[in-house]
């Protein structure tokens, strides 16, 4: 790990796992802001999600303003740690979505200081995201799963190719070998059969 994503994944997990912790232990000022999503959000994910899930989202946005928090504290403390990074990246990303929106709704404020202060709050967000969309997709340098698929098959291709251009030149080969066999031994059966014809002559 270079030393910039070393110091660039805890800058970016801070905010998640200080904000994540306050949700936890006092989430009630964020429950107002909250409730219009979660009423909306959650019974569309219940519809989707399997049973066995679905039944265990809680139904009180309380408890779901805490369930959100535990989820940024723990994705927070992995990317920060470098453990499961990239799919602690993710989950922050997709919750950062509902959060952004039932926090900063910038287009439903009526005074304008109010609305240009959740404009900034809600670009900034957005600029969170960004950070967390390339912290998703970051290998470190190593080739990613699409690359290695793409070169794979490149390669593999490459590999075919190369194995019919070797079959071609054997074959050719083969035919050439064969053909100078075939004449070698048609001229041996026409010497013999001039030296049979010459002792019969002098016989």
């Amino acid at each position: 790990m270079t030393v910039v994503r070393a110091l660039a994944r805890p800058l970016l997990s801070v905010i998640f796992i200080v904000q994540g912790a306050n949700a936890i232990r006092n989430p009630e000022p964020l429950v107002p802001k909250a409730q219009p999503v979660t009423d909306r959000l959650v019974p569309l994910v219940k519809r989707a999600a399997p049973a066995q899930v679905g039944d265990r989202i809680p139904d009180t946005t309380v408890n779901l303003v805490r369930l959100n928090g535990a989820v940024h504290v723990v994705g927070g403390l992995a990317l920060a740690s470098g453990k499961g990074r990239r799919l602690a990246a993710s989950v922050l990303a997709a919750s950062l979505v509902p959060t952004t929106i039932a926090g900063h709704p910038f287009w439903l404020e009526k005074d304008k200081t109010v609305r240009n202060t959740q404009r900034i709050q809600f670009m900034k967000n957005l600029s969170l995201l960004g950070g967390l969309l390339l912290a998703a997709v970051d290998t470190e340098g190593k080739p990613g799963v699409a690359w290695r698929a793409s070169h794979g098959a490149k390669a593999a291709k490459r590999e075919t190719k190369r194995g019919v251009k070797a079959a071609k030149r054997e074959t050719t080969r083969s035919a050439k070998a064969a053909k100078r066999e075939a004449k070698q031994q048609a001229h041996e059966v026409r010497q013999a059969a001039k030296l049979a014809k010459a002792q019969l002559d002098l016989g």
